[in-house]
């Protein structure tokens, strides 16, 4: 095995660090968006407010994904749990102005050759759909 890094494009959220931040750095906020979560994709969701379980389909234990270690308005770090390879990504937030903080997602992940071949541009699309999606959330009125 191979580690193996991916890095999403950086995109713009029109609010500041700290609102990100904020609602990022507390997984209960997921409940905000439960509804929109496929339901044929996670059978079962269990939050709190460093980590969330899932049943995805197509698993057979829970997925584990907490958050392990935060700076305050910068990053917020988590890791994975019940996956078949070590595995973490994080967020990382710049603010540049008061309505311009940039967001980037990174994730580290020890990926099998053979596996990377095949999923490694799913994981840079996937990355690069999530930071457009977090771009995109009303974090100020969220904060």
């Amino acid at each position: 095995m191979s580690e193996s890094k991916y890095e999403s494009k950086i995109t713009s959220a029109p609010c500041t660090a700290e609102q990100i931040y904020r609602v990022l750095s507390n997984m209960q906020n997921l409940e905000r968006v439960r509804d929109m979560i496929p339901k044929d994709k996670v059978q079962e969701m269990d939050i709190e407010p460093d980590r969330v379980r899932i049943k995805v389909d197509g698993l057979a234990q829970k997925i584990t994904i907490a958050i392990i270690d935060r700076i305050e308005n910068d990053t917020i770090k988590f890791g994975a749990e019940g996956v078949p390879m070590d595995a973490n990504f994080w967020i990382q937030l710049k603010q540049l102005s008061p309505v311009d903080t940039r967001i980037k997602l990174t994730v580290k992940a020890d990926i099998p050759m053979m596996f990377k071949l095949m999923i490694g541009s799913k994981l840079q699309d996937g990355l690069n759909q999530a930071a457009d999606m977090l771009a995109q959330f009303p974090y100020a009125q969220w904060a």
